[in-house]
């Protein structure tokens, strides 16, 4: 079988009514995203058990909220709600923000192992992989999620070294701050635990007239398939790495393909990202003979 799925985000409040109108569209997981503390607050055994109803052989491959976890106790406690309760989704990640403050990166990590140590305490002892996603900017402060590069994730890493902690990761983030997703992923793909279907367009026509500091927009989030990467470059990485997981696209981001536009774009994307993990449709055999190179597993 395929080593990735292949998926969407969804608002938690909305799930029970998507999943039934998305699972004939092809989509294979489904990372539910909550969107505050309160949301985390409800009758989480009654809702897995409502989700799993209508999932009708798809999975949950991720709980995501997205909050500041060092600032705010209240949000970091709805995290360990998640961790706590993933196993009821049959889910074993949970995707976040590291969180930040008014200080530096470097001058923040205390402040991160703090809020982060036991949550990972925690996830260990659940079986739960925690992912940072890889957005944000600030290396000087007033940033509200500090893993947002390498030399970042570097600190983060040295500091709580757990499995039960890693990344997640998408193209989008390293090419609007004008890196090259492909190296950077094939240097941090070992640490990463789920992905975000979000792609970029880089206007490079735009940097090289005026630059990145004027009111010119020099990129713009896309829909994986309509950007700038290669995703077959980054599903070859990933499973030369070791992943199995879900790539679940994060719509409601394109600033072409939304509103009326954005369905038709996300099964485009679906469709597109089934190619570059290997097929739309696993085909078994002829099993007498599949080549040269021995099993893959």
């Amino acid at each position: 079988m395929f080593d990735i799925k292949i998926g969407t985000l969804i608002p938690a409040e909305h799930a029970l009514k998507m999943i039934p109108q998305l699972n004939p569209l092809g989509f294979e997981s489904y990372e539910l995203n909550f969107g505050s503390a309160e949301s985390t607050k409800i009758d989480i055994n009654e809702f897995s058990k409502q989700i799993n109803e209508v999932l009708e052989g798809r999975e949950i491959s991720a709980l995501g909220f997205y909050c500041n976890p060092i600032k705010n106790d209240e949000e970091r406690s709805g995290i360990a709600t998640l961790i706590e309760n993933a196993h009821l989704f049959n889910c074993d990640c949970i995707g976040t923000f590291a969180g930040g403050n008014e200080k530096s990166v470097p001058d923040t990590i205390p402040d991160f192992v703090r809020a982060f140590k036991p949550l990972v305490e925690l996830a260990e002892d659940k079986g739960v992989k925690i992912g940072l996603e890889n957005c944000g900017d600030g290396w000087n402060g007033d940033t509200y999620n500090i893993a947002f590069c390498p030399e970042a994730w570097e600190l983060i890493f040295n500091e709580i070294t757990s499995d039960s902690l890693g990344l997640e990761w998408e193209p989008c983030h390293a090419l609007m701050a004008l890196i090259d997703p492909i190296a950077q992923l094939r240097n941090w793909a070992k640490k990463v635990v789920h992905v975000h279907g979000k792609d970029a367009t880089v206007a490079y026509d735009v940097i090289r007239e005026y630059g990145i500091r004027g009111i010119h927009e020099f990129a713009w989030n896309r829909t994986p398939g309509f950007g700038d990467t290669n995703w077959t470059d980054i599903v070859t990485i990933l499973i030369q790495n070791g992943f199995e997981g879900a790539i679940d696209i994060e719509g409601y981001h394109d600033p072409v393909h939304y509103d009326d536009m954005e369905w038709t774009a996300q099964v485009t994307a679906l469709n597109y990202l089934k190619r570059c993990r290997g097929g739309i449709q696993y085909t078994c055999g002829p099993c007498e003979y599949r080549g040269y190179q021995g099993k893959r597993k």
